[in-house]
């Protein structure tokens, strides 16, 4: 026990002896944290408060081109023009200011649309009642420019929403129609058939179990994500301190003592590990108290502490043993600081820090579930979103304490290895 404790009090004078680097290995996550937390929620507030740039030719000036621009403008998430500079707009000076970026979305509605539409109706309905028809004509098109910088998912919203427009539109005219003929055949002729818009109302919510108290918000997912990534940037630190040990000589000195290499491994690992717990309590204070001053919600821990604490040591543990078992492996101070950084970022990005998983490629998915990330970042998850108890993180645990012990047994590996040569 005494050389352990002296073992510890080494390492924990390394740590203090490059005070810069233990105030950044503190502060950088916690910028970190607080820095992608703030943006990632401004980027969904600052939709419904900037408003997307939109441009609209409505050369129809029928039931169709206005319910297509009272809808866009009613939408609340758009900025929509249709006059340029006071000039009138063609639809190629729409396209050339789209093209420019000045708007991000372009909605061309040709002259006649609604006519055209009414026309084909009316005869298909003549055509259903056994009157003879021309011929229908081609459908109309409706063009829609979108800027190459604009998500998918705006694009998505404007098509999903212009169909929408579109359909209730030929309902209506497919009513009219209809009573037109009825009233031609039955002797009483029958009233022009509306239908609400609100038959079917749509009530979102999250699902939550029993007890769960927690509303999920971008804070909620954030903190815990990047909470992860800082976490397992201590393999930088920790495999330098490792490689600075052996070329320095300190750590041969250290094996010409009665002392087990697991035991030097065991003192550095728990001094490292105090650091990772610092750094995550710190992290959810910023969340509780920091936050909500940005105008952010809370972080809410949830109502399990000891499910907190165990995932918390097992996701420090994980990091832990990687950091050791790069140390062990690398040759150079180099090697260690590359390959831990850009495997770290690898990892996150694999494991869904990043990118949601449920978005990437199927193979991508299967890819992530070998990152520890992954399963730390899961684990999080089921604490701060779902709002778990510990028996709900205890798979996440066992996979990560699994990973932490093949990485020791790595380094433990490497360490005999190069210790006999």
């Amino acid at each position: 026990m005494r050389k352990f404790k002296a073992l510890i009090y080494k390492d924990t004078l390394l740590l203090l002896r490059d005070w810069p680097g233990l105030a950044m290995m503190f502060l950088m996550p916690l910028f970190l944290v607080v820095l992608m937390a703030y943006l990632q929620d401004s980027t969904f507030n600052s939709i419904n408060e900037r408003k997307i740039p939109l441009l609209v030719l409505n050369q129809d000036r029928d039931s169709l081109g206005d319910a297509i621009v009272r809808g866009v403008c009613e939408a609340g998430i758009f900025k929509v023009d249709s006059l340029d500079e006071g000039q009138p707009l063609t639809a190629e000076a729409l396209e050339r200011a789209v093209a420019k970026g000045d708007y991000q979305i372009g909605i061309v509605i040709p002259a006649n649309t609604t006519e055209r539409i009414r026309s084909r109706i009316r005869q298909s309905v003549m055509q259903a009642f056994g009157g003879e028809a021309d011929s229908l004509a081609s459908s109309d098109s409706i063009s829609i420019f979108v800027d190459p910088t604009t998500k998918n998912s705006f694009k998505s919203t404007i098509l999903s929403s212009i169909r929408e427009y579109a359909a209730s539109l030929q309902t209506g005219f497919i009513l009219r129609e209809v009573v037109v003929e009825v009233n031609t055949i039955v002797p009483m002729p029958i009233g022009d058939i509306s239908i609400p818009n609100d038959m079917v109302l749509l009530n979102e919510r999250y699902a939550r179990l029993d007890k769960a108290r927690i509303i999920p918000n971008s804070v909620q997912h954030n903190v815990p994500a990047w909470g992860m990534f800082a976490v397992f940037l201590i393999v930088v630190s920790l495999g330098g301190n490792i490689i600075n040990e052996r070329e320095e000589g300190s750590f041969t000195r250290l094996l010409t003592m009665p002392c087990p290499s697991w035991l030097y491994l065991a003192a550095k690992g728990s001094v490292y590990l105090m650091v990772c717990i610092l750094q995550l309590t710190l992290m959810f204070l910023i969340g509780i108290y920091v936050l909500p001053s940005m105008g952010l919600p809370a972080l809410e821990l949830g109502r399990s502490i000891p499910a907190l604490v165990l995932m918390s040591l097992s996701a420090s543990l994980a990091a832990i043993c990687y950091g050791i078992a790069i140390g062990k492996i690398a040759t150079s101070n180099q090697q260690a600081s590359i390959f831990g950084a850009i495997s770290v970022v690898i990892m996150a990005a694999v494991g869904g820090i990043w990118i949601p998983v449920f978005v990437m490629p199927e193979v991508m998915q299967l890819v992530s579930k070998i990152s520890p990330l992954n399963w730390g970042l899961s684990g999080f998850y089921d604490i701060f979103v779902r709002d778990g108890d510990w028996t709900s993180v205890l798979p996440e645990c066992g996979v990560l304490l699994l990973f932490s012990f093949l990485c020791l047994a790595v380094a433990l590996y490497y360490s005999r290895r190069k210790s006999i040569r």
